[in-house]
């Protein structure tokens, strides 16, 4: 890791070199973490296309490269939370056909789940996708966005509470029932 320093502060073609190695590491976790948060596989593409952009223009900002998946994690984190507050209405969430690959995809619990997540505040959304997708505690979430350790508490207890009551709303409406 310390030659990934060395580089990060050096030319610009061994800076971008160090960047890129960085960001390759934690794309595959980074996007998963967008798509909860968004809700929409576009949506997190383009988000965290943003967060790379804006990681990069302040990679002079990360004084230690170890940290980089927490520094990245909280710059996704604020852009996909800016999307959501440009959102003029909930997103919706689509059907995907079943796959192979994925045959739980169609099921009624992931789809009634899916859209339960869309209904989350982008607050309650944020710690929650940090919390059981990433599997970071408490303590780990408050300095990733620069929270009290209770208000990230808070938050995990009301947004639960929220998305027991969208699931529920979700998992008794019709399949494919008009709002």
């Amino acid at each position: 890791m310390d030659d990934i320093g060395a580089m990060l502060t050096g030319s610009g073609t061994d800076r971008a070199a160090a960047f890129t190695r960085l960001l390759d590491h934690s794309l595959d976790r980074s996007f998963r973490l967008a798509a909860v948060i968004l809700g929409d596989r576009d949506d997190a593409e383009d988000a965290l296309s943003d967060a790379a952009l804006r990681a990069w223009q302040h990679v002079s900002s990360l004084r230690d490269p170890e940290r980089f998946e927490a520094w990245f994690s909280r710059i996704l984190v604020n852009v996909c939370r800016d999307r959501l507050r440009q959102r003029h209405r909930p997103s919706i969430v689509t059907y995907e056909p079943s796959t192979v690959a994925d045959p739980f995809a169609a099921s009624v619990e992931r789809a009634a789940l899916r859209e339960a997540l869309t209904e989350l505040t982008p607050e309650h959304r944020a710690v929650i996708a940090l919390h059981y997708l990433e599997g970071l505690t408490t303590e780990q979430i408050a300095a990733q966005l620069d929270l009290p350790a209770g208000t990230v508490k808070s938050r995990l207890h009301y947004g639960l509470a929220e998305l027991r009551a969208a699931y529920d709303a979700a998992a008794r409406e019709p399949q494919g029932a008009i709002r």
